[in-house]
């Protein structure tokens, strides 16, 4: 052992360790007793040469590494620690990450390169996330995560109803949050994606005054478009497929999420009324998607 590890400290050239003391910052101490000391045992030579050929090793790994290439992910928190340590995260998940420390910077980025997906922090300066919100759902339909707080019940509940998809309560664990990101762009892609084999295949649905396209991730009601989320989407096709029948609240989450994230009532109950709203800003007297309480949601559309 260290006949080898001897012979590949050869290599570094030990007579020119100031060079190396340089490069290795954290070994300037180190490097210096050596330096010092005509004699050195050598044990010690063997760690010290150890140490600078595993960091070299290291950086020369580092220097090779892919810059990930994955979903674009906007990420919007005042707090610079959640920043930090959700962007280290998401990037080791191969996602690339775009930072932003308050609401009006992200918007003006987004107006030159709109994200995959975007995470909002809640309470932020200049521009909150709910305000953020409700721009981006006035010009893009990309699906959107709130960051909330346990204080922040009555804002998640108006997140919700102005078109967020999903939310993730502080302090959350970063293996959920990537698995709620995962979902949430698998059920993008499959609610807006058109494969060669699908060409042909008939995706319209129509429903007396409703028609759905999934292809296009088009809804029209009595003829006039209606914009909505990808969850809203997922949600009034499962309920119009079957007209008539109940769509229990469980029934609508195996839609709306990936069966390995729990949400809980408050939350479908949310996307429908906000889904609701939508509806009526075409037709004041839609009343298509009935609430049997207790139940769930049915759709009478004929």
């Amino acid at each position: 052992m260290y006949g080898i590890t001897t012979l590949r400290c050869k290599e570094f050239n030990l007579s020119n360790l100031s060079g190396i003391s340089k490069e290795f910052s954290d070994l300037k101490g180190i490097s210096a007793i050596f330096k010092s000391t005509r004699v050195v045992e050598d044990r010690i030579r063997v760690i010290l040469c150890a140490v600078m050929l595993s960091a070299a090793k290291g950086r020369q790994h580092m220097s090779k590494t892919v810059q990930p290439s994955g979903p674009r992910i906007a990420l919007v928190d005042d707090d610079r620690n959640i920043l930090t340590s959700v962007s280290m995260t998401l990037e080791a998940e191969g996602f690339q990450v775009e930072a932003y420390t308050d609401g009006q910077q992200a918007l003006d980025a987004f107006h030159h390169n709109v994200p995959d997906l975007a995470l909002l922090d809640i309470r932020m300066p200049r521009m909150d996330g709910i305000d953020l919100l409700q721009r981006l759902r006035g010009q893009w339909r990309i699906p959107v995560i709130l960051l909330t707080s346990k204080d922040d019940e009555i804002d998640e509940v108006l997140g919700l109803r102005l078109g967020a998809d999903d939310y993730v309560k502080k302090p959350f664990s970063q293996r959920i949050l990537v698995a709620r990101i995962r979902a949430l762009l698998r059920r993008y892609q499959t609610a807006t994606s058109q494969t060669p084999s699908q060409e042909n295949v008939v995706t319209v649905m129509e429903r007396g005054e409703l028609r759905m396209d999934a292809q296009r991730h088009a809804v029209t009601w009595k003829g006039r478009e209606v914009v909505l989320t990808v969850t809203e989407f997922l949600l009034l096709h499962a309920l119009a497929e079957r007209p008539g029948f109940v769509k229990s609240r469980d029934q609508l989450m195996d839609v709306a999420y990936d069966d390995r994230i729990h949400v809980d009532d408050r939350t479908i109950d949310s996307h429908v009324k906000r889904l609701r709203k939508k509806m009526r800003l075409v037709d004041p007297g839609f009343a298509a998607i009935e609430t049997l309480y207790g139940v769930g949601y049915r759709y009478n559309g004929n």
